[in-house]
């Protein structure tokens, strides 16, 4: 298929303006966050171009930003993962399908399994599973224990299928591409990591309403991270897995008209959640459960605008621009191919 040309710049949607939850910092943000970037750092899992990206995401912030009112101990953890998640993606992001599937089955061993010793000449990626997985059981309750390990092999297996559609240049469809990016997402481990010091029953954590914010949380947190990350990608060539590029192809669009369809969309879930999000607080359980279901709410509700923040404060999408990019919208685009088979 041919593919026009993108203007030089495109106007980013204003998605978050009217979002009742503020910005929010934990407050054990820059030690933590540091502590937890060194040890990914004495692992050298990374190439010196992969060091510096890494850097440049500064995943302790994002981590500071979802998680404002966790403990150290709890904070560390929310560090931990959001690292874990670069160290995977990077090292699946060229692999095929066969050897996307070892990693995942690594990844998932260590944690199944963590007082087992990995072997010797195993990827990196099997013990910094291991250490992660043993720093967060110090802390984290049964229930938050099987729900995240339960989120963290939907995520890893969304992965290799996520490098079979790249090995064999698939498009999905709009509604196939949020099938699967409800998963490589990552949200699910996210919320679950929330619960360290919760007890969320299962009807709780199943009921509809509790389940339909959920959606509603994850989709809107697709939606902005595809409208930031679509500069870099485009660019890259590595949209395919990028909602505008998929709107665009399917919908037949040029990028405005899929800048507006996904904004649409996203208001559309934006409205949804703030019309669920008093349904679910309504809710009643015991005295604990609803004490407990409330700090979890607090948790889904934040996630949309630590997102946002953390697309604009963070070097990985718009490096030095992003606080001036978050004001103006304009967004310069670098070089796109010009032909998508």
């Amino acid at each position: 298929m041919e593919v026009t040309y993108p203007p030089k710049t495109f106007h980013l949607p204003e998605t978050m303006a009217g979002w009742p939850l503020p910005r929010r910092l934990n407050v054990f943000y820059g030690n933590v966050s540091y502590e937890s970037a060194n040890w990914i750092r004495d692992f050298h899992a990374f190439s010196s171009t992969a060091q510096r990206a890494f850097d440049k995401c500064n995943f302790g912030l994002l981590a500071a930003l979802a998680y404002p009112t966790q403990s150290r101990d709890q904070y560390r953890s929310a560090c931990d993962l959001m690292n874990l998640f670069f160290v995977f993606d990077e090292y699946t992001d060229a692999l095929n399908e066969a050897g996307t599937q070892t990693l995942a089955e690594i990844s998932m061993d260590a944690m199944i399994n963590p007082p087992k010793p990995r072997p010797e000449k195993e990827s990196v990626v099997g013990e910094i599973s291991r250490q992660f997985w043993n720093r967060v059981i110090e802390h984290a309750t049964p229930t938050c224990q099987a729900r995240l390990r339960w989120s963290w092999e939907r995520f890893v297996y969304s992965v290799v299928e996520q490098a079979r559609d790249r090995e064999g240049g698939r498009l999905r469809t709009v509604e196939e591409h949020m099938a699967i990016r409800r998963l490589t997402i990552g949200a699910e481990p996210c919320y679950a990591l929330a619960e360290m010091e919760l007890e969320i029953p299962r009807e709780v954590y199943d009921h509809p309403v509790v389940h339909g914010l959920r959606a509603d949380i994850t989709d809107i947190i697709i939606y902005d991270n595809d409208l930031a990350s679509y500069k870099k990608e485009q660019a890259s060539g590595d949209d395919l897995h990028n909602i505008i590029t998929i709107t665009m192809h399917e919908n037949n669009l040029d990028l405005d008209g899929a800048l507006q369809w996904v904004a649409a969309r996203h208001k559309e879930r934006f409205n949804h959640a703030l019309a669920t999000w008093p349904r679910a607080l309504s809710l009643t359980f015991s005295p604990q459960v609803d004490r407990d279901l409330a700090c979890y709410l607090d948790h889904l509700m934040n996630w949309p605008r630590a997102n946002d923040c953390w697309n604009f404060e963070n070097g990985r999408y718009f490096g030095t621009e992003g606080l001036q990019i978050q004001k103006h919208r304009a967004v310069m685009l670098l070089q796109k191919r010009s032909v998508m088979k």
